[in-house]
């Protein structure tokens, strides 16, 4: 099982598009036994410290094997969405980790 954390940062006014393209992408990862663990969107409240941009969502997913991600990122319907996710998507901060203990 690996484990992902993303960062996603949106260009100013791109929220819809961004959302159009989270519409699409989200269900599709159960083909690929990817699960959206977690979706936060995070208001200015939520920050304790820190000086850098705030992301516009958090995302924590999963997929069973690598191979399995790999087979989410070029599937082909996918792919026909990605301008949207261009369009709207400034900057994403991807983290791949494990679960421990």
């Amino acid at each position: 099982m690996i484990y992902i954390t993303q960062l996603i940062f949106i260009k100013e006014g791109k929220e819809e598009v961004f959302h159009e393209f989270e519409n699409f992408a989200i269900p599709l990862m159960e083909k690929y036994n990817g699960k959206l663990l977690y979706r936060i969107r995070p208001d200015a409240t939520a920050y304790i410290a820190g000086e850098e941009e705030k992301p516009y969502e958090i995302h924590i997913v999963s997929f069973e094997h690598e191979s399995d991600l790999l087979g989410f990122m070029k599937d082909d319907g996918r792919m026909k969405f990605l301008p949207l996710k261009e369009e709207s998507v400034k900057t994403i901060l991807m983290i791949k980790g494990a679960k421990m203990g």
